[in-house]
């Protein structure tokens, strides 16, 4: 195990914070004419890959809690770019769908999405972005251990 020096603003976790915000920054002023926030554009992905996912779902597949997944689900229903349902199968769940208005949105939204994806990856590899996934997945299991 390697120990690093102890610098209070200059270690790896104030560094990746730091980029965090920028990209939020960033994503939240392309989506600005949407009214849709970075996290509620993450919940509409999920949705445009694939309807009738659960709340529980989505925020165990965006490792949140499910009481702000469900706030933000309440915002976009009010938006209109979503509806939830009972699931039928398990009635203690709730199901989330795409209105017209919301597949629309995607229509929109989703090229935005990928030329994200291209601004935060430029310049780097395919072996790069990989290497660098793999790195703040070992960041995150670190401090999950905890």
């Amino acid at each position: 195990m390697i120990y690093l020096k102890y610098e209070p603003l200059n270690n790896l976790g104030v560094f990746i914070h730091s980029v965090d915000l920028e990209i939020t920054s960033f994503v939240n002023k392309k989506l600005a004419d949407f009214q849709l926030t970075s996290e509620q554009n993450l919940i509409m992905a999920i949705l445009w890959e694939q309807e009738g996912v659960s709340q529980n779902e989505i925020a165990l597949r965006l490792n949140k809690d499910k009481s702000s997944v469900a706030r933000m689900i309440v915002t976009l229903e009010k938006k209109g770019y979503i509806h939830r349902t009972i699931c039928q199968k398990d009635r203690r769940s709730i199901e989330v769908f795409l209105t017209e208005k919301g597949k629309m949105l995607g229509k929109e939204v989703i090229p935005i999405n990928q030329n994200i994806i291209n601004t935060i990856s430029k310049g780097m590899t395919e072996e790069e972005v990989i290497q660098l996934q793999r790195l703040l997945t070992k960041v995150r299991e670190n401090v999950a251990e905890l």
